[in-house]
């Protein structure tokens, strides 16, 4: 069979579904490989080096045309896929809850969908997960961003001429990413706190050696929803995380906020009052801006400053590394593919009844068959 990966169209989107290496894994499973031309462009890689590895490079409509498996990062829209064949499967990041009528589009066009980032968190699917991969670098870029806005030096420094203290770090969120953003700001000597819905996260806070903010004997503070994401919380834990938050949050120079919960907008952490108490120069980075934001006031891919504290919000920020962040995904769809692959006809075999295939499959037969897109 042929695997074809296209090259990406949406807005600022660097990343690519493939790479060579994951490529000659592919061929050495016994598939060919079909690359659009330019894409891996922006992530450094050169048709030419997809060539090398085996790949045929072409244009899109030869790409579509003769695959049976397509790969993409992002879901590109269903008539950019026209002339697919009949049946053809698309693995990719599909956003369905964001765009439902694409969704609905390839149902239409017949084509089976498999969106990644429905990857259920067990454990032989860990490979697998590119949300995990993806915002481990996010969780680590945005440290960096925040080091390069923030006027001042992160560790405590002892010179001739004085001390400058450390910075302190405030992540809101401690999951991939919340935890790589404590790990990357403590690699950097800054002070470092942390705090999350879930009380399991107090442990994996402090092992990192950041200090855990958790609200104590309040109803509702397990926050542990399905599959290790975070939940609602009571409004009784509201009330009193806001009032924790903000005497915190006062203190701090730079704070990071990674909260999402799966399918809905993005939970607010930071009003604009709290933002208005922490010190001009301070530095907030909001992962969660393009599903709403955590921070009041954030601007999906812009930087504001607000009551003299900037305010980041980057879109797609594992894009912003692409040529780590295309190698993980790569290495993702390539492990899902291996996964089911059948050595015998050469192909992957997606069985109807399995977990994993259960929990990303979105469309197939020209019907929504996801249980959480059900009408």
């Amino acid at each position: 069979m042929q695997i074809g990966v296209l090259r990406e169209t949406a807005d600022a989107e660097r990343r690519v579904a493939a790479t060579p290496e994951t490529v000659k894994k592919l061929i050495g499973l016994g598939a060919s490989v079909a690359v659009e031309s330019g894409a891996g462009a922006g992530a450094n890689i050169s048709d030419a080096a997809f060539s090398e590895a085996g790949a045929t490079v072409t244009d899109r409509k030869a790409v579509v045309s003769g695959s049976e498996l397509l790969f993409a990062v992002q879901g590109p829209d269903a008539k950019d896929l026209k002339g697919a064949k009949a049946g053809a499967t698309l693995a990719a990041i599909l956003a369905p809850f964001a765009d439902r009528a694409r969704i609905d589009g390839y149902a239409k066009a017949g084509l089976t969908t498999l969106a990644m980032e429905f990857m259920p968190r067990i454990t032989r699917a860990q490979s697998m997960d590119v949300l995990s991969s993806q915002s481990n670098l996010a969780g680590y870029k945005s440290v960096i961003d925040a080091a390069e806005s923030y006027g001042r030096a992160f560790p405590m420094m002892m010179t001739a001429a004085g001390t400058i203290s450390a910075a302190r770090v405030f992540v809101m969120g401690v999951g991939v990413a919340g935890l790589q953003a404590i790990a990357t700001a403590r690699r950097l000597g800054a002070l470092v706190s942390a705090t999350d819905v879930r009380a399991a996260t107090k442990e994996q806070i402090e092992s990192l050696g950041a200090k855990a903010i958790f609200v104590e004997n309040v109803k509702g503070i397990e926050g542990e929803g399905t599959g290790g994401y975070a939940t609602e919380m009571s409004d009784e834990y509201k009330a009193a995380q806001a009032a924790l938050v903000s005497s915190h949050i006062a203190r701090q120079d730079i704070v990071i906020t990674t909260a999402l919960i799966p399918g809905r907008p993005a939970p607010r952490l930071i009003t604009d009052a709290q933002i208005a108490s922490m010190k001009p120069g301070s530095v907030i980075v909001d992962l969660a801006v393009e599903s709403g934001g955590n921070v009041e006031g954030a601007v999906a891919g812009q930087s504001v400053i607000v009551h003299g504290v900037t305010i980041i919000g980057h879109k797609n920020v594992p894009s912003r590394l692409a040529a780590d962040a295309s190698a993980l995904y790569a290495r993702n769809l390539f492990n899902f593919i291996n996964a089911f692959w059948d050595k015998d006809a050469k192909a992957p075999a997606f069985a109807a009844d399995d977990e994993i295939v259960k929990g990303v499959k979105l469309t197939e037969g020209g019907a929504v068959v996801h249980e959480r897109l059900a009408n």
